[in-house]
């Protein structure tokens, strides 16, 4: 599955709210109705998901991963990340 386009959400101070599901059968991105869903393949253990969905988000956003910083939700499903 291709990722979706995300670059328009990619400015320089901007919070994006995401909901991850960790431990699933494939990686994968879907922005739907305003909300982004990531799926990831690691597991919820000492950060490995928050990792993957850093990675795999930055992939979508057209950004390089050391861009995004995790701002809430290190240990929940719904996050949010700020462009830097």
């Amino acid at each position: 599955m291709a990722l979706p386009d995300l670059s328009h959400l990619a400015r320089d101070g901007a919070e994006i709210a995401v909901r991850v599901t960790p431990r699933a059968s494939r990686n994968a991105v879907e922005a739907e109705g305003g909300t982004i869903r990531v799926r990831v393949t690691a597991p919820p253990e000492d950060g490995k998901a928050n990792v993957a969905v850093q990675k795999l988000l930055a992939k979508a956003l057209g950004l390089p991963k050391s861009r995004l910083v995790l701002v809430r939700g290190a240990t929940a499903r719904d996050k949010v990340f700020r462009v830097g």
